[in-house]
């Protein structure tokens, strides 16, 4: 009994001892396979995005589960139509693109003031007085290698601050003016600061930027003595004085970080020519016992005078020569009874510049050239603003009879007289701006 008991007892001792190093076993076994030697275990990242193949960056300070996979881009913009969609594809500036040369493409968006700007001088306001379409307010500037934004008041307005911006010339000069400062009044209205008599000069401040805009009246940019009411009605011919700069504008220049000279029409008129305080000849006088020299001849010995003192003068802002801009006169002149009535842009070579524009444009481009390289070597900023091209092709962009408030109102064949020079406020002149900005601002 005895041996029978002892040995039952060594049978369940070696069970146990049998079933403890099986225990053993399997546990060693295991650590061995969850942990191989050498190796830390990995947290598990996406390795590569799905859309780029490049390895995903992960912010130190982010949880693994908060990381954004890449996101394909989606357009969030409604349908535009197929022109406006070919401009927004167009390659970005990249040096050489003409900004002066290209299309009006629709713009749905519209402008961006209205009618109700203070500025606009009344015989600028078409919807005011009563114009009848409104499609002429939705084109946009649209240079054919290039694309250019709208004009930004706030950014352009920022970029200003303690500037001074003068533009220099004659009335289309005035009306850009009025074009700019409602632009700009959608950030802030500015304050007239000064008038001359007829209010043809004039300065405006925008106090919160201490940016300040001036307007000086000088048709010709030199000495002229003009004898004409403001109906154009002349009394004797214009006396100009092709060797005395302007000293409305002459004395303040250098005060001026962005100044636009511009002139053209105006010498067109009939005129007595002067140097050194004696008549050299006329253009139009057959009254007169003088040569007949042709517009032509001064307005190249006053391109040519101004341009040469601005490169000498080691002027350090920036100066623009704007060419000046073609009329659409139909069927007449202004005072024959001349019209335009197109209400839609045209394209690139449907429209001739009449023969006294084309005179006009040979001379400035000529003489922009020879002053651009001596302003280079001068170190002076002269920059050309060739408004001639895309101002042709907007024969809808003008007053016409709407110069006039409501000049139908009694009777809808009435005589009124049109105005086919001058550009309607909202209109296409605001494209000007968009030029501005980007040779200025974004340039």
């Amino acid at each position: 009994m005895v041996m029978n008991y002892k040995h039952k007892r060594w049978i369940v001792k070696s069970a146990i001892a049998i079933l403890l190093m099986g225990l053993v076993f399997c546990l060693f076994l295991s650590d061995s396979t969850e942990y191989e030697p050498g190796l830390q275990q990995q947290p598990h990242f996406p390795e590569k995005s799905l859309d780029s193949g490049q390895p995903i960056s992960v912010p130190e300070d982010e949880d693994q589960d908060e990381i954004p996979l890449p996101k394909k881009a989606v357009s969030s913009e409604p349908p535009i139509s197929g022109e406006e969609d070919r401009d927004r594809i167009k390659p970005p500036n990249k040096g050489k693109c003409n900004l002066f040369v290209g299309d009006w493409i629709p713009n749905t968006s519209g402008p961006i003031y209205n009618e109700s700007c203070p500025s606009i001088e009344s015989p600028q306001n078409c919807m005011k007085n009563g114009r009848p379409d409104t499609g002429f307010l939705y084109w946009k500037w649209s240079p054919r290698d290039c694309s250019i934004p709208k004009f930004e008041p706030e950014k352009f307005i920022e970029m200003m601050r303690n500037k001074h911006w003068a533009l220099i010339g004659d009335s289309i000069t005035r009306n850009h003016v009025q074009s700019l400062l409602c632009m700009l009044s959608t950030v802030e209205r500015p304050i007239q600061v000064y008038h001359d008599k007829e209010y043809r000069s004039r300065r405006w401040h925008f106090p919160s930027y201490k940016f300040t805009t001036s307007v000086i009246w000088s048709p010709f940019l030199v000495k002229a003595a003009i004898y004409e009411d403001q109906n154009g009605v002349s009394t004797h011919e214009v006396e100009l004085h092709l060797d005395k700069l302007d000293d409305k504008w002459i004395d303040q220049f250098q005060n001026f970080d962005y100044m636009i000279i511009s002139t053209g029409k105006w010498f067109l008129k009939s005129a007595i020519y002067y140097e050194n305080n004696e008549a050299l000849g006329c253009h139009y006088c057959s009254q007169r016992n003088l040569t007949e020299l042709g517009f032509d001849f001064a307005y190249r010995k006053t391109l040519r005078y101004v341009m040469n003192t601005l490169v000498a003068s080691n002027h350090k802002g920036m100066i623009f020569f704007r060419t000046s801009t073609p009329d659409h006169f139909e069927n007449g002149e202004w005072n024959t009874g001349g019209t335009c009535k197109k209400t839609v842009p045209v394209k690139e070579g449907e429209m001739e510049l009449k023969e006294v524009q084309k005179i006009l444009r040979e001379i400035e481009l000529e003489e922009f050239e020879k002053a651009a390289t001596k302003a280079s070597r001068n170190g002076v900023n002269l920059k050309l603003l060739d408004m001639v091209s895309l101002s042709l092709m907007r024969p809808d962009g003008h007053p016409g009879p709407y110069r006039q408030y409501h000049p139908f109102e009694h009777s809808k064949y009435a005589k009124v007289q049109t105005d086919c020079l001058h550009w309607c406020l909202p209109g296409p002149i605001d494209s000007w701006n968009d030029i501005l900005m980007e040779m200025v601002v974004n340039g």
